[in-house]
């Protein structure tokens, strides 16, 4: 794929930069992984105009995506949905910068699907497309600038580029884990398992 882009790319001529933000944006809404995309540029045009490409392509496909789950699946899922998802949605829509800026900066949520996730939800498209292109800011400059060193692998741009990367990952899954439900629930409250039950039947009275 990545040579399909880089070929795509060069064939427009001065065009060039237009074509690869309209390239990036419609993998998003086809939600294609933007990793690839994203060293591509630094590649291409170098870690300062690829980062803003990117930044561009990223914001527009996110965009997309997310109108088109408003328009076409927001109402069927509110006309299905309870009152639990309504609640969830309510706080969601009265923290909608914060929620999204969480999300785009911590790397455990998959970008594409989140883009329609978020509208299916009440988050307006201000703050969601704001919070959006600023919190994908750190990841873009990190993947755009690997791509821009990979000819020099020992060079302290890749260096520090792998480094930030890592380090993103790292915080990711350090997230991922505090998320994690210490048991399984259901709507009336925790799940309990076959050895829980065991237990708690040999810690009952004998009579």
């Amino acid at each position: 794929m990545t040579s399909d882009i880089e070929h795509l790319v060069t064939a427009s001529g001065i065009a060039a930069p237009i074509a690869f933000v309209a390239i990036y944006a419609l993998l998003t809404v086809a939600l294609v992984p933007g990793s690839a995309p994203s060293v591509v540029a630094g590649a291409l045009f170098g870690a300062a105009w690829g980062s803003l490409l990117v930044l561009l392509g990223a914001t527009l496909g996110a965009s997309g995506a997310y109108l088109i789950a408003r328009r076409l699946g927001r109402a069927p899922l509110r006309a299905r949905a309870g009152a639990r998802f309504a609640g969830i949605d309510e706080w969601v829509a009265r923290r909608a910068f914060l929620t999204v800026l969480y999300v785009r900066l911590i790397p455990i949520f998959p970008f594409s699907a989140v883009n329609y996730a978020f509208g299916l939800t009440s988050v307006e498209p201000r703050p969601y497309i704001t919070a959006t292109a600023l919190g994908i800011l750190p990841g873009t400059v990190a993947l755009v600038a690997l791509g821009s060193s990979l000819r020099d692998p020992s060079s302290a741009s890749f260096l520090l580029a792998a480094g930030a990367i890592a380090g993103l990952a790292l915080i990711g899954s350090l997230v991922a884990r505090r998320l994690r439900p210490p048991a399984p629930f259901t709507d009336d409250g925790p799940k309990r398992t076959a050895t829980d039950s065991r237990a708690h039947s040999s810690e009952l009275p004998s009579p």
